[in-house]
C-alpha cells in the first residue's frame, strides 16, 4: 500500500493512523509526515495532554488525541473505545512509544529489565492484541513497530534496552509471518542514535567526532513512512547502521572486541529517563 493506494484505498474513504509516543521526537515528527497523506486521520497517544493538544491544534481539524499511559490495565481498551467512536476502523498503527534506563545488571537487576520491558515490549503486545480485530477489519492496513538497532546490537550498560528491543524484533518478525494472509502487514524501523527528548545523545552531538552518527527525528519518521504506508519490511535509520546488524552475525569475535572497548562506553549515552531519575533523587 504505497501512497497512491492509500489515496485510492475504499474511493473516499479516511486513511487513519495511530501513533503512540506522539508528544515529542520520533512520534511528533512521524505524526508530522503523516498530515501530508490525503485524507488521513491521525490519532495521537502519549501521556502528556498539553503537549499533544497543541500538536492536534497544529495539525488541524482531522487529528484528534488520547492522553493516557500505555501501562494502564485499561489503556488498550480505552485506545479501541477511541478508534470505534470516532473512525470504525484502523488502517496503520505506529508502536513508537518506549524508554529506556541505563545499567548495568549487576546494578539494575531485574527490575530495571523488567520496568524496560513493560513499556518497550508488553505495552505494545497489548495495545496491538486490543487492535488487531480492527486492523483486519480494515485490511490491507499496516502495524509499524519502531525497535532499535540496539534491538541487533547490544552493549554494555543498555541490556534491558537491547533485550526490549530483540524481543519486539523477534515478534515483528513472526507477527508478519501471522498476519499476512489476512491483509495486515508489519513493518519494523530500527533507528540508531536520534537525539530526541527521551533520547538526548548529548555524548555524542557534543564531540566533533560522534556528531555525525546522530540523526534526525524527522529521518525516522520517513522510514516509519516507508514501512507502514510503502509496505517494506524493515528499515535503519541511518541505512548504514544495518551493517552493524550484518557484521554480528558475520563477525561476532570482531563486534565482541570493538563493543568490549572504549568507543562503546561513549556511545552508551545518557537518556530522558535516566536525567528525569536524578532530578527526582
Amino acid at each position: 500500500m504505497n501512497e497512491s493506494q492509500a489515496q485510492s484505498k475504499g474511493g473516499h474513504r479516511p486513511f487513519v493512523a495511530l501513533v503512540t509516543g506522539a508528544s515529542s521526537g520520533i512520534g511528533e515528527a512521524t505524526a508530522r509526515r503523516f498530515a501530508h497523506i490525503p485524507r488521513v486521520r491521525i490519532v495521537l497517544v502519549a501521556r502528556r495532554k498539553e503537549r499533544l493538544r497543541a500538536l492536534a491544534d497544529a495539525l488541524g481539524p482531522h487529528t484528534s488525541f488520547l492522553a493516557l499511559d500505555l501501562l494502564d490495565e485499561d489503556a488498550p481498551e480505552r485506545v479501541l473505545a477511541h478508534l470505534r467512536e470516532h473512525h470504525e476502523r484502523l488502517d496503520l498503527l505506529v508502536n513508537n512509544a518506549g524508554a529506556a534506563w541505563r545499567a548495568n545488571f549487576a546494578e539494575g537487576g531485574y527490575a530495571n529489565v523488567k520496568r524496560t520491558m513493560d513499556i518497550n515490549f508488553d505495552a505494545q503486545l497489548r495495545l496491538t492484541e486490543a487492535l488487531l480485530p480492527l486492523l483486519r477489519e480494515s485490511a490491507p492496513s499496516a502495524i509499524v513497530n519502531v525497535a532499535s538497532t540496539a534491538g541487533r546490537v547490544a552493549r554494555g550498560g543498555s541490556g534491558a534496552y537491547s533485550a526490549s528491543k530483540f524481543a519486539l524484533a523477534g515478534w515483528s518478525d513472526s507477527l508478519w509471518a501471522e498476519e499476512r494472509p489476512h491483509g495486515v502487514h508489519v513493518g519494523l524501523v530500527l533507528p540508531g542514535f536520534i537525539s530526541t527528548e527521551g533520547f538526548p545523545q548529548a555524548e555524542l552531538t557534543g564531540r566533533a567526532l560522534t556528531r555525525w552518527i546522530v540523526s534526525t527525528p524527522e529521518k525516522a519518521a520517513e522510514a516509519i513512512y516507508q514501512a507502514g504506508v510503502e509496505r517494506r519490511p524493515e528499515r535503519y535509520v541511518p541505512r548504514p547502521y544495518a551493517l552493524a546488524a550484518a557484521l554480528r552475525v558475520l563477525a561476532p569475535k570482531l563486534v565482541r572486541r570493538v563493543l568490549g572497548g572504549g568507543a562503546a562506553q561513549v556511545m552508551t549515552t545518557t537518556t530522558g529517563a535516566d536525567l528525569a531519575e536524578r532530578e527526582r533523587s
